[in-house]
């Protein structure tokens, strides 16, 4: 009988997914490896020769087939990692990718250099990643994260409460701003942060199988240009953010100068910067409220 060790494994299921023309195949093979086996990950490369017995073979080898036929792995496992956080995830929730955290990067930098309680606020919250990396990172910040699914919602609701940051994220079902209500709510954020749906329709149909047929589509699409979301939150984010306070987006590489259009509009930003990402796409949007600095 072959001998597999989670080092042949952990190769061979990479090589497998390479094959089969799976995004991050490393990653998803360390997430089916992780789950099957019981496993943290840095288990798996501290126990690299420990042989597998056959009965977690049989259950490792249906989840890789699964993931080979491009059902993602994040999903096959029900979990995730974030910014360094443990998350659950289901198919009701946009699985979160490594570029969101130079937003979150960001916001907690933002944050640092304000003195006091912070107030912030995430829209389309999804499984509540944004919110718990920024409460989890920055003590004195409380966030409101709402989103218009109330099952993305009660998976958020279960991230939070695994972290212990029940009483630092509120969580709000509807639409957008839609849930604030002023007198019950924070009125003024010192920041808001969204990861808005930014897919257009020439992007949405060619989206690799394994979003187009496994991430809800209301998390993904943005409307003929992708921009939709974007105009609703700017045209109303001047009654949610405070006089100092600043507003970050996740965009798409091809969104930055439409969407810094989008915010130079409203003349209530001092400046708008474009971030990019680790690949140099444009990837974050970051508009401070303020006077133009001359």
């Amino acid at each position: 009988m072959e001998r597999w060790t989670i080092q042949k494994l952990l190769n061979w299921i990479t090589d497998f997914l390479t094959q089969k023309g799976i995004d991050s195949p490393r990653l998803s093979a360390e997430l089916l490896l992780t789950y099957a086996l019981g496993l943290s990950r840095i288990e798996l490369y501290t126990l690299f020769d420990r042989q597998v017995e056959p009965k977690k073979l049989e259950v490792l080898r249906g989840l890789v087939k699964r993931c080979g036929q491009h059902e993602p792995a994040a999903y096959l496992v029900g979990r995730c990692e974030f910014y360094s956080l443990p998350l659950k995830i289901t198919r009701d929730c946009l699985i979160p990718r490594p570029e969101t955290e130079l937003l979150v990067e960001r916001a907690i930098e933002f944050l640092r250099k304000r003195t006091g309680t912070q107030q912030a606020l995430d829209l389309c919250t999804g499984n509540g990643c944004i919110a718990a990396a920024i409460a989890k990172n920055h003590k004195d910040c409380t966030v409101i994260a709402t989103d218009i699914c109330d099952k993305a919602l009660t998976v958020a609701a279960e991230n939070a409460s695994s972290l212990k940051l029940n009483e630092r994220v509120k969580l709000l079902c509807g639409d957008l701003f839609d849930p604030i209500i002023e007198g019950l709510d924070e009125a003024k954020f010192d920041l808001i942060v969204c990861n808005p749906p930014y897919v257009s329709d020439a992007e949405f149909k060619k989206l690799d199988k394994t979003v187009k047929d496994y991430e809800p589509r209301r998390a993904l699409y943005g409307g003929t240009d992708g921009l939709d979301t974007y105009r609703r939150i700017i045209s109303s984010v001047g009654d949610f953010l405070k006089a100092d306070g600043a507003l970050m987006l996740e965009i798409g590489y091809a969104q930055g100068k439409a969407v810094q259009a989008l915010l130079e509009s409203t003349g209530l930003f001092g400046s708008i910067q474009l971030e990019k990402d680790p690949a140099k796409n444009d990837r974050v949007v970051i508009a401070k409220r303020g006077s133009p600095k001359n």
